[in-house]
């Protein structure tokens, strides 16, 4: 079982660790282009061609299904695609986890890019899954730019702005971004002081993996458990600022 993620950086790597916990013989291609980082301020357009550029560069190495393990391309091109690529390669994309987030009520915040916050494509999803749910939309400009390029300053610059915008007594927080889920317990420390005692963060990978492993196809067919890295359809390896975050940590031995 060969199974591609795609994404503008390391965002993909939350999605990748839960894939290798889950299935460890799967082999995994993640497709990036972390030049172009960050694609959040780009043009649905810009956005499009780019996360066309990465799914192809993974389909032609013949996976059997392709995640695309970012919100804003998610948002952005997901539906080009599924056009171009299904049904041959089944193709999943990455939506913030509003529904499981607001299925108790209470007060919820929504970390997302400048690109996704406030998208119709965040908003439908507040109005079919928010519920009675009191959802905020919070913005956290260059946070993920910072989680990308490792920059410790930068990252406790950006989640500080985005914990002083997040209103107090919030019961939930909705990682909008991949590379959120990166520094989720950075995120919680930051917000924890003003939210309520029973605070959860929820990201997407273990969702996201497991409806992988799921459009997959055959689960008994195996892998060799090998990691192949591109970087706008060019051969690499895992980014030096990889090795920073625990789920990178995960993947870091296992190129081949």
């Amino acid at each position: 079982m060969k199974i591609a993620l795609m994404d503008s950086g390391i965002g993909l790597l939350a999605a990748a660790a839960t894939l290798r916990k889950l299935r460890p013989d799967a082999d995994l291609v993640l497709s990036s282009d972390p030049a172009s980082m960050p694609w959040g301020p780009r043009t649905p357009e810009e956005v499009t061609e780019l996360a066309l550029g990465c799914s192809r560069a993974a389909a032609a190495l013949g996976p059997d299904a392709l995640v695309v393990a970012c919100n804003t391309a998610s948002v952005h091109a997901l539906d080009t695609l599924r056009a171009e690529l299904e049904p041959g390669l089944p193709v999943i994309g990455t939506v913030p986890a509003i529904k499981p987030a607001a299925a108790l009520g209470g007060r919820v915040a929504i970390w997302a890019t400048p690109a996704t916050t406030g998208s119709s494509y965040q908003r439908g999803l507040i109005r079919d899954f928010g519920g009675t749910a009191d959802i905020t939309e919070v913005a956290c400009p260059g946070l993920a730019d910072a989680v990308e390029h490792g920059d410790d300053e930068a990252i406790t610059a950006a989640i500080a702005d985005a914990a002083a915008r997040t209103p107090a007594g919030i019961d939930a927080v909705v990682l909008g971004c991949t590379h959120y889920e990166l520094v989720e317990e950075r995120i919680r420390a930051a917000v924890a002081p003003t939210a309520s005692p029973a605070l959860v963060l929820h990201g997407s990978a273990d969702a996201v993996a497991a409806q992988a492993l799921r459009r997959a196809g055959d689960p008994t067919r195996t892998g060799t458990g090998t990691l192949t890295v591109l970087h706008a359809g060019v051969p690499a390896t895992l980014p030096p600022a990889a090795a920073l975050y625990p789920q990178g940590g995960i993947l870091a031995t296992l190129i081949g």
